[in-house]
């Protein structure tokens, strides 16, 4: 049971991280890399590494999807 949710886990990851490289709008993409990043914390909470997995959490699918909404609101405002 473990291994298909992994390989789940897995294939979602994919597939979010292709959304982000593929899609044409910005915020769609930002939001799909802090899902990757909030997927990734969840498949390292599976694989035994609660401290990193908190770490994903917290900087990676957190801070980072909120500085790179915050840039792309001040480019926005620039133009």
């Amino acid at each position: 049971m473990n291994l298909i949710i992994v390989i789940v886990l897995c294939l979602l990851i994919v597939a979010m991280a292709v959304t982000a490289i593929m899609h044409k709008k910005l915020t769609i993409s930002v939001l799909a890399a802090g899902v990757v990043s909030l997927l990734a914390s969840v498949l390292y909470l599976l694989l035994a590494a609660p401290d990193v997995a908190m770490t994903e959490a917290a900087i990676g699918s957190g801070l980072s999807t909120i500085i790179f909404f915050y840039v792309l609101n001040k480019i926005r405002n620039v133009k």
